[in-house]
């Protein structure tokens, strides 16, 4: 069983332990590992889940839309990956999902965006999606190409976005495009585009190391009502930045469920497996790699938590999410390397616990800003600082 004692650190109020008990409880009895081959359907199956139990209100902002708070609860998302990304990756990734996808709608959309968006997203009904990435803009957001065009009272969409996650089964997409206000990332815009407009077309599934939907999008003559605008005009880089300030560290806080389940395997291995006469456990090399394996996960968990509590207290987190997002994403890594390395072969056994978990780290130090991007944030705001 996993160690929780970090619950009782003071980032946590009573409510975010209660939070994580019935939620650890109710994905024992509702998520099974492994979602066979049809990831499409398990997606859609586990976002209704998820809807059903209630958890999904955690995903939205202010209660009369569905959501369980007026605001969005940064370590109330942390725990809920975290615990869901313990026993099933692909339930973590639904219910991210939902989050993100809606996020910018929950923190700039207007009242008719989120009467029309957000209960439907938080009672399972509707998949969201954020489609910022291009082919020749990922961490770069300011060279994004895809363009919106005002047309009286609609705007035409054109370009491409690449590895949309739930592309291909999402409702609708929130998508970033050039709006022309001023150069660079003070001229884009974030838009709500219903998944049946016309002129919205699935070019491409792409398939990953650890499955889940995802695709390439192409906008032709895609025309949007002006209503759908998130925001207003050429502030899209600002909802982009603020939407990802909250779930980048939600994604430490997947990594960390990863590692803990990583780190639970392989206690019981260490225990389990007897070698030379003895258990694995007794060996100096593995007590050594074990106590590695908890510090790291210790550290990674006190600087996502910090992250987490900072913005709901109000601080401006860019620093402390990128360190999180960082410092946790790469300590999973190393740690679930280690929990196959002791599993011997049985760790590279397609199906293990292990091997999944060596699948679904891969991409967290990637997506939502790669590692070398969290550290160039984490320069820029420090150079920033007054001197």
């Amino acid at each position: 069983m996993a160690d929780k004692a970090y619950l009782d650190w003071p980032f946590f109020a009573g409510e975010h332990r209660a939070l994580e008990r019935e939620l650890d409880e109710w994905a024992r009895t509702h998520l099974v590992p492994g979602h066979g081959s049809d990831v499409d359907a398990a997606c859609r199956a586990l976002v209704r889940q998820l809807g059903d139990g209630g958890w999904l209100r955690h995903a939205v902002g202010g209660t009369q839309y569905g959501g369980l708070h007026d605001a969005l609860d940064t370590r109330a998302l942390c725990l809920i990956r975290e615990t869901l990304a313990r026993h099933e990756g692909l339930a973590d990734f639904a219910f991210a999902m939902q989050g993100l996808g809606s996020g910018a709608i929950s923190l700039f959309g207007s009242a008719a965006q989120k009467e029309a968006w957000l209960p439907r997203v938080a009672r399972g009904e509707a998949i969201a999606a954020f489609a910022l990435s291009e082919p020749d803009a990922g961490s770069d957001v300011a060279a994004l190409r895809c363009a919106a065009v005002r047309d009286g009272d609609h705007f035409v969409l054109d370009g491409e976005k690449t590895w949309i996650s739930n592309g291909g089964i999402a409702d609708f997409y929130v998508v970033f495009a050039r709006t022309g206000e001023a150069p660079g990332a003070r001229g884009i815009s974030a838009f709500v585009v219903d998944a049946a407009t016309p002129g919205l077309h699935i070019a491409e599934r792409i398939d990953v190391i650890a499955p889940h939907p995802l695709a390439r999008l192409r906008f032709d003559g895609c025309r949007i009502p002006a209503d759908r605008l998130v925001g207003t005009a050429g502030q899209g880089f600002k909802v982009a930045m603020a939407t990802l300030d909250v779930f980048r560290t939600s994604v430490a806080a997947a990594a960390l469920g990863f590692a803990r389940r990583a780190l639970d395997e392989a206690l019981a291995r260490a225990r389990s497996r007897t070698m030379f006469g003895q258990t694995l456990a007794d060996f100096q090399l593995t007590q050594a790699k074990l106590a590695q394996m908890a510090t790291g996960i210790d550290a990674a968990a006190l600087l996502t938590y910090r992250a987490a509590w900072l913005r709901d207290t109000g601080a401006t987190v860019t620093k402390e999410a990128a360190m999180a997002k960082m410092t946790a994403t790469e300590t999973a890594q190393q740690v679930i390397d280690a929990a196959v390395q002791l599993f011997g072969g049985l760790g590279v056994v397609s199906g293990n616990a292990v091997e999944r978990l060596y699948r679904e780290i891969r991409a967290l130090r990637i997506y939502e800003g790669a590692t070398e991007v969290q550290q160039l944030i984490i320069a820029r705001e420090l150079l920033r600082a007054p001197s």
